[in-house]
């Protein structure tokens, strides 16, 4: 039971991560720390996806869940099954390569733009 309930704690983080990548620039733009933290996590981001990787949030999800019970094809809570399918959206690996470079690219205006405008 406990894997079970890691194996949804880091599905929940792996959820908050990519929201963080999506709007931790506007955190960031504030605050030098997470602006830092939030450059890194995209660059992290873009490796793994031009190298066909999986992130390491990934594969520890795999892994609590394998030793939970690898015979269940359902394993998680009604609330992670829907997280998953964010977590996890099914489209083509060009698709996701493209969509992480122009986020990359939003995220690196944004940050020339306020920066541009500060004294």
């Amino acid at each position: 039971m406990i894997y079970k309930i890691l194996a949804d704690g880091v599905v929940l983080i792996h959820f908050l991560w990519i929201l963080f990548l999506f709007f931790g620039v506007f955190w960031g733009i504030r605050n030098k720390t997470v602006k830092i933290f939030h450059i890194s996590g995209l660059v992290f981001a873009f490796v793994i996806q031009i190298f066909d990787w999986y992130c390491p949030l990934t594969h520890l999800e795999v892994w609590l869940r394998s030793k939970h019970d690898p015979a269940l094809v359902y394993t998680g809570s009604f609330i992670f099954h829907y997280v998953e399918k964010i977590v996890y959206i099914e489209f083509s690996r060009l698709l996701i390569v493209v969509f992480t470079f122009i986020l990359c690219g939003i995220n690196t205006w944004l940050y020339f733009r306020k920066n541009r405008h500060q004294p």
